[in-house]
């Protein structure tokens, strides 16, 4: 059960995954062993997975971003899914509702490069249309890393 203080807790590390946990427990107005005990328990019941680096998109060998919203044939949504985890340039899949079946985050060194992925991309059994879109910039990002999204060098 996540309550008010849970909220918080996650919000912290969503800011700063290196607070320290004395840090963490001081802005929380609570003890260390409250957090201790917490972020054990998020973590043993895989709410947290991991903790990261977020790095600024044009900082990493991938300044190229996008997403590609794929619409998938039939039940072809699993093997469509597992044949995109073999592109490199793939850091994240997510299903959806609607027209789109998949949205599909993209990163590449170049938009030649990116040209090339999406082209390879589109020749995967199964996907039957879709739509890219580039990213300009990202001002803000309010949970970063939460689903283990991951840049390209």
């Amino acid at each position: 059960m996540t309550d008010d203080l849970d909220h918080r807790l996650l919000a912290l590390l969503r800011q700063n995954g290196r607070r320290t946990v004395s840090d963490l427990a001081a802005a929380m107005g609570v003890s260390r062993a409250t957090v201790r005990a917490r972020m054990g328990r998020k973590e043993r019941d895989g709410e947290i997975t991991g903790y990261t680096v977020v790095l600024r998109a044009d900082t990493v060998h991938a300044p190229v971003r996008g997403v590609m919203l794929v619409e998938v044939e039939g039940r072809a949504a699993d093997k469509v899914v597992e044949a995109l985890r073999g592109f490199p340039e793939v850091s994240t899949i997510h299903t959806t509702n609607g027209k789109w079946d998949l949205l599909v985050e993209i990163a590449a060194g170049s938009l030649p490069s990116l040209d090339g992925v999406l082209r390879r991309i589109r020749m995967v059994q199964g996907i039957t249309a879709s739509e890219t879109n580039l990213l300009l910039a990202t001002p803000y990002a309010s949970n970063a890393g939460a689903y283990g999204t991951s840049l390209i060098s």
